[in-house]
């Protein structure tokens, strides 16, 4: 007795193959049929099929679009149907999307991070005025306290008065200033201990102690 076994690797490669051999020889079957009309049913037929096999993209928006999408990459774009959404080109869905700048690292003082040096960046575009030097004041205690973050040491105003000159290209200029910055005792709060956290070990040290003192009273008996 003779088998006629048929492998994968013989068979015609899946495009997509979430949706089985079977969606994929239905869609060869489409595009074979000469009739316009019969064509449209039987593509409109294997897009209910291929949600009802993908029930997870009906939460997804526009998911009939998304389908027929799918029914034309599927047929490699050879099906000739009306979609509602209309037909995608082959050169639109497989073009490469534009390569994404590189991230450009903070400069030589890193402890501050990226986000103070776009606020610095952001300072030198406002006009002078008393909304600046407040936002400029502001910038100098952040980073004094990113400073303190870092190194845990004292900080002298001078030096962070100088790095914010540095940064700004000697545009924010705080070095002859007679403004001082926050102490470090502010910048630097403790949270308090939550209270709750104190009843409940509260509790649990008068339930060892009652635990306690009733084995002893038993132990005695």
């Amino acid at each position: 007795m003779e088998f006629d076994l048929e492998y994968n690797s013989g068979r015609e490669h899946l495009i997509i193959p979430e949706y089985g051999r079977h969606i994929q020889k239905l869609v060869n079957h489409c595009i074979a049929i000469e009739d316009k009309e019969e064509r449209n049913k039987m593509a409109k037929a294997i897009i209910d099929v291929m949600g009802n096999l993908q029930p997870h993209l009906r939460d997804v928006p526009d998911f009939k679009h998304k389908l027929w999408d799918q029914l034309y990459i599927i047929s490699n774009f050879e099906l000739d149907a009306d979609s509602p959404y209309g037909k995608p080109s082959k050169e639109e869905l497989q073009a490469k999307p534009e390569p994404l700048p590189y991230p450009k690292s903070a400069s030589k003082y890193r402890f501050y991070g990226n986000n103070i040096q776009t606020m610095i960046d952001v300072a030198n575009t406002w006009e002078a005025g008393e909304e600046k030097d407040m936002l400029v004041f502001t910038i100098a205690n952040h980073m004094k306290k990113c400073y303190l973050n870092w190194n845990k040491d004292t900080v002298d105003d001078a030096v962070i008065f100088k790095h914010l000159l540095d940064l700004s290209d000697g545009k924010l200029d705080l070095t002859n200033s007679d403004e001082v910055l926050s102490e470090i005792k502010n910048l630097l709060k403790k949270k308090k201990p939550n209270n709750n956290n104190n009843r409940n070990g509260k509790n649990q040290n008068y339930k060892s102690n009652h635990k306690k003192n009733y084995k002893s009273k038993n132990y005695k008996k």
